[in-house]
């Protein structure tokens, strides 16, 4: 289709318009919302279906599995509220994830910025860096509990080394448990974070590290001043990550190496939603812990978030 414009001396000069759609051809329809219909149904039904059950059960009375159930309310919150074991897991979960979280982060990126200089035998430096991410959970437990017993290694190198007063039952002292368990997180996730980082560095662009060396800037500042800035976002998603591992995956470590004791001081959230559940069957319990660890993933992952945004 072209239309004309009138010019003087009775001439017209076509200009040339939007070109027709040939017949019987249909304009595609942009979205392709049709595949989108069966990912949106494994995730209402596999995601959305138990998160709600979650709250469902939180507010029932339900001693076991093959038990009556009853209306429960808001009885079962306080019942958690007024639990010292319940406290004891909150106090226990929130110095784990603030030794392991910055201790985790800050090392696994100094770690990843050093991978990412691709200094001599840096591959074989990735490959062992992801060895801990190959062990299967319970094969780790045994490497720290052949550690850390009464016999381990750590006491034999500490009566080598003439302290055997400092010797202790690292994995059974109310004062070392939780320490223990902290170690564990950050020695299983370090290689493993140090390795995205590696990978994320590796794409940003020399020309910056090489202008901040020639003003002055050591690998220290570049790699706090300059690198650091530019993945910022990047940092919040790993961190984000390793926050909910943490927070959601520690109960597997305490379950195969203190059991939550002695007493209460290595148990934490995730491990108290097992205990309640799976030993002590009451089912409300468990799932109104499990509804209270759901809230404060999702407020931590709301402040991270906020934290690492970039500011540019």
């Amino acid at each position: 289709m072209t239309t004309s414009t009138p010019v003087p001396g009775d001439l017209t000069v076509p200009c040339p318009g939007p070109p027709a759609a040939p017949a019987g051809r249909r304009t595609p329809r942009q979205g392709g919302t049709v595949l989108a219909v069966p990912a949106l149904v494994w995730y209402l039904v596999f995601m959305v279906g138990p998160l709600i059950a979650v709250f469902v059960v939180a507010a029932l009375h339900w001693p076991g599995m093959l038990q009556p159930v009853s209306f429960a309310g808001f009885g079962n919150v306080r019942t958690v509220l007024d639990d010292p074991v319940f406290r004891d897991a909150v106090r226990n979960t929130a110095v784990q994830l603030a030794v392991a979280l910055p201790v985790m982060i800050g090392c696994a990126y100094m770690l990843g910025y050093y991978v990412a200089q691709k200094p001599p035998g840096h591959r074989v430096v990735r490959y062992l860096l992801f060895i801990p991410g190959l062990i299967s959970t319970p094969a780790k437990a045994m490497v720290f509990y052949a550690a850390l017993s009464p016999d381990g290694l750590a006491n034999g190198a500490l009566e080598s080394a003439g302290l055997g007063s400092l010797a202790d039952a690292w994995l059974a002292s109310p004062s070392t448990a939780l320490a223990c368990l902290i170690a564990l997180d950050i020695w299983a996730g370090i290689g493993f974070t140090a390795v995205l980082f590696a990978a994320r560095l590796g794409s940003v662009p020399d020309e910056l590290g090489e202008a901040a060396q020639l003003d002055g800037a050591g690998h220290w500042r570049t790699m706090w001043r300059v690198h650091f800035p530019v993945i910022r976002d990047y940092v919040g998603v790993v961190t984000m990550l390793q926050f909910l591992w943490t927070l959601f995956g520690s109960a597997q470590h305490v379950l195969l190496l203190t059991q939550g004791g002695p007493g209460s001081s290595s148990t934490t959230l995730s491990f108290l939603v097992y205990q309640k559940a799976f030993i002590a069957a009451d089912l409300g319990y468990s799932q109104t812990v499990g509804v209270l660890l759901f809230l404060a993933g999702l407020a931590g992952l709301l402040t991270i978030r906020r934290v690492f945004r970039q500011t540019y």
